[in-house]
C-alpha cells in the first residue's frame, strides 16, 4: 500500500459548464481502506465531481493529486455491435500495458489468472464467456470493476453504481465496495442509495456545487 495517508487531495475546485457554476471551491480527501459516498441531489455536481476526480474532465480551477492508478466505473456504457468482446475481454482489457514487466513465457498465464481472480471478486466467473452488451446495467459496472482490479488500481470511482438495480443486487454491489476497500483500496460513489450512503465510512455532500458539513 503506498504510504501517503490520502490516496486523492482535491483542492479548491471550481468548475462551469457555460458560465453555470457545477462546483464551487471543494476541498476533498479519499483515504486507503475506505469508502467514501458522494451524495447530493440531482444538479449537485456529483457526477462532475467524479469525473474530475478521475481526470476526465479538467477544473477551471484547483487541484487534484492521485497518487496511485484510478479505476472509474461509469453509470452507462456500451460497446458497439461491430465489436462484439465477451466479459471475459473487457476485464483483460485491464491488463494490458502491464508495468510489471511479465515474460513472454509466463506472462498469459499471470495474465488470465489475475483475470479469472477480478471475475470471481465481482461474481461474473459464470458470464465471462457472455457479451458485455448483453449484461444488465449493474453487471456491467461489475464488469468495469473487475477491469480495474484486474489492472491492480487502488482507487476506484464509481458514479451511481446502485441506480437502476434491485435490492438484492444493490447489497451484493455494496458488499463488493467493502471488500475492495477492506483490501486497502480507495472507493469513493456516487450515491442516492440512502443505505448505501449510511454505509459508507465517509460522506461527502453536496449542494449547488458547494461542499457542506
Amino acid at each position: 500500500m503506498n504510504s501517503s495517508d490520502s490516496a486523492l487531495r482535491a483542492r479548491n475546485l471550481h468548475f462551469s459548464f457555460g458560465g453555470a457554476p457545477a462546483l464551487v471551491g471543494v476541498d476533498l480527501d479519499l483515504a486507503w481502506g475506505k469508502v467514501t459516498a458522494i451524495a447530493g441531489p440531482n444538479g449537485a455536481g456529483k457526477s462532475t465531481l467524479i469525473e474530475i476526480l478521475a481526470g476526465v474532465r479538467k477544473p477551471d480551477r484547483g487541484m487534484v493529486d492521485r497518487v496511485d492508478d484510478v479505476a472509474l466505473v461509469v453509470q452507462r456504457v456500451t460497446t458497439p455491435d461491430a465489436l462484439p468482446l465477451t466479459v471475459r475481454d473487457v476485464v483483460t482489457m485491464g491488463t494490458w500495458g502491464d508495468p510489471s514487466g511479465w515474460s513472454p513465457k509466463t506472462g498469459a498465464a499471470k495474465r488470465k489468472a489475475r483475470v479469472s481472480d477480478a471475475l470471481a471478486r465481482v461474481q461474473l466467473t459464470e458470464h465471462a464467456s457472455s457479451p458485455f452488451n448483453g449484461l444488465s446495467g449493474g453487471q456491467r459496472q461489475r464488469a468495469l470493476l473487475a477491469q480495474g482490479i484486474a489492472r491492480r488500481a487502488r482507487i476506484f470511482l464509481l458514479d451511481e453504481p446502485a441506480a437502476g438495480l434491485d435490492l438484492e443486487s444493490r447489497q451484493r454491489t455494496r458488499a463488493m465496495l467493502a471488500a475492495e476497500a477492506a483490501r486497502g483500496a480507495a472507493v469513493a460513489c456516487v450515491s442516492h442509495d440512502e443505505e448505501s450512503i449510511e454505509a459508507a465510512d465517509c460522506i461527502v455532500r453536496l449542494i449547488s456545487g458547494r461542499r457542506i458539513s
